[in-house]
C-alpha cells in the first residue's frame, strides 16, 4: 500500500508543471546568469605597466638620483612604468591630453605629479610620487649625518618594501568568493524546495482543498499517506538538486572540491531540509495557501540575501556583528557547507554545518508530526 501511494503520488507531483520551474529550471536559468556576469571576475589580470612620462628640464637633468630610481623601476618585465621623456612640459601636456600617457613627473625643489583623470592607474603614480617624497627626504637626512650609508647601496634599495605577515592558507584550495554565490543559489533551489513540503501538508488538510478532504475519507492512515507524499517529494527535490549540481558542474564548470559523495550528501540533507521546512510551516499556519507560500519566499529570499547571494559582504557582515544569525539561517548553513568542502581540507566546519542541519530537520519533521497528528475534523 506505501509503495501504491508513494508512486500515484509521485505521478501527481511531478505533473505540478509550475512547481517544477521554481525549484528546477529558475536555478537553472539565474545560475546562467551568475556565469554570465562572473565569467571573467576571478581571472587573474595581467598587470601592464603604466604609461608614464617626466619631463626632461634642467632639475630632472642634475638629479641622478631620481633619475636612477625611475629608471630602474621602468626596466625589466616586472617594471612598474612604460616610461617616455618628454623634452619640454608642454610636449608631456600633449601627451597627456591625447592620452598617450596617463600622467607625468616634473622634477624641482619637490617632485610633481600631473594627471587629468583619476583611477588605479594614476593612484599607483600618485603612490609612487609620494613613497619618492618620503625616501628622498630620508636619504638626504641620512647624508648628513652620515655620508658613508650612500656608499653601501642605500640608492639601489631605494623603493624596496619587505613584507613581515606571512598569509596561510586554511586549505589547499585556492580562494574563490565568486563561488559562494553559486553556492547560496543551490542552498536557495533546496529552500525552494518547502514548496514541495507544503503541498503535501495542503493535500492532507481537509479543511484547505476539496483533494485532501478526499484523502482524509479514503480508507489510509493520514500518516501513512503523508510519509508517502513527503517521500515522493523529497525525491523529486533531490533529483532536480542532483540535476542542478550537474549542470553547474559541467556545464558552467563550477568547483565543488573532491570530495564528491560529500557534496551528494550535502544535497540530500539540503532537499531533507526544504521538503520539512516547507512542511513545518504549511502546518504551522492554518490561513490559506497564498500566504504559506508568501511566508516561504520571504524567509528563503531574506536567507539567501543574509547568506550573500545578491552582495557577498554580507555573509561576512552577519557572522562579524550578528554571528548567531549564521546559525539558524538554513541558506547561510547550506552554503557554509558546500565552500567547506571545496576550501578546507579538515571538515570539522563542515560537521558544524550538516550537524546544525540535521538538528533543524528533526526540529522541523517532529513539528509537524505534533501538529498534525492532532488535526481532526467534525464533518467533511
Amino acid at each position: 500500500m506505501f509503495a501504491h501511494i508513494f508512486l500515484y503520488r509521485f505521478k501527481c507531483l511531478i505533473r505540478d508543471r509550475q512547481l517544477v520551474f521554481w525549484t528546477l529550471v529558475f536555478p537553472i536559468l539565474l545560475g546562467t546568469f551568475f556565469y554570465m556576469a562572473f565569467f571573467n571576475l576571478n581571472n587573474d589580470e595581467t598587470f601592464h605597466p603604466i604609461d608614464a612620462a617626466v619631463v626632461n628640464n634642467h632639475a630632472y637633468q642634475h638629479d641622478a638620483q631620481f633619475k636612477f630610481v625611475i629608471e630602474h623601476i621602468s626596466k625589466g618585465k616586472k617594471r612598474l612604468f612604460n616610461l617616455k621623456v618628454a623634452s619640454t612640459q608642454k610636449e608631456a601636456d600633449s601627451w597627456l591630453k591625447t592620452n598617450k600617457v596617463k600622467g607625468y613627473f616634473t622634477n624641482g625643489e619637490t617632485l610633481r605629479l600631473t594627471v587629468q583623470e583619476s583611477g588605479l592607474e594614476q593612484s599607483i603614480m600618485k603612490r609612487f610620487a609620494d613613497q619618492y617624497r618620503t625616501d628622498s627626504s630620508a636619504i638626504k637626512s641620512i647624508a648628513k649625518e652620515n655620508p658613508k650609508a650612500l656608499q653601501n647601496g642605500l640608492l639601489s634599495d631605494l623603493g624596496k618594501q619587505q613584507s613581515y605577515v606571512k598569509e596561510i592558507s586554511g586549505g589547499s584550495a585556492k580562494p574563490n568568493n565568486v563561488l559562494n554565490y553559486f553556492y547560496s543559489l543551490i542552498a536557495m533551489a533546496c529552500l525552494y524546495g518547502s514548496f514541495w513540503g507544503m503541498k503535501e501538508v495542503t493535500d492532507i488538510q481537509a479543511d484547505v482543498s476539496a483533494r485532501a478532504a478526499r484523502v482524509n475519507i479514503a480508507p489510509v492512515h493520514k500518516l501513512k499517506a503523508f510519509i508517502a507524499g513527503s517521500m515522493a517529494a523529497l525525491l523529486i527535490l533531490f533529483s532536480e538538486i542532483l540535476v542542478l549540481l550537474a549542470y553547474l558542474h559541467f556545464g558552467l564548470s563550477i568547483d565543488f572540491g573532491p570530495r564528491t559523495g560529500y557534496v551528494v550528501l550535502t544535497a540530500l540533507l539540503g532537499s531533507m531540509l526544504g521538503v520539512s521546512f516547507g512542511a513545518f510551516i504549511s502546518a504551522l499556519v492554518k490561513k490559506g495557501e497564498g500566504l504559506k507560500v508568501a511566508i516561504l519566499l520571504v524567509i528563503s529570499m531574506v536567507g539567501s540575501f543574509l547568506s550573500g547571494m545578491m552582495f557577498l559582504n554580507m555573509k561576512y557582515i552577519i557572522a562579524q556583528y550578528v554571528p548567531l544569525l549564521s546559525w539558524v539561517n538554513p541558506v547561510n548553513l547550506l552554503t557554509d557547507a558546500f565552500y567547506a568542502l571545496y576550501y578546507y581540507d579538515s571538515l570539522h566546519r563542515y560537521t558544524l554545518n550538516m550537524t546544525m542541519m540535521v538538528f533543524f530537520i528533526l526540529l522541523f519533521c517532529g513539528g509537524t508530526y505534533l501538529i498534525v497528528r492532532r488535526r481532526k475534523y467534525a464533518s467533511l
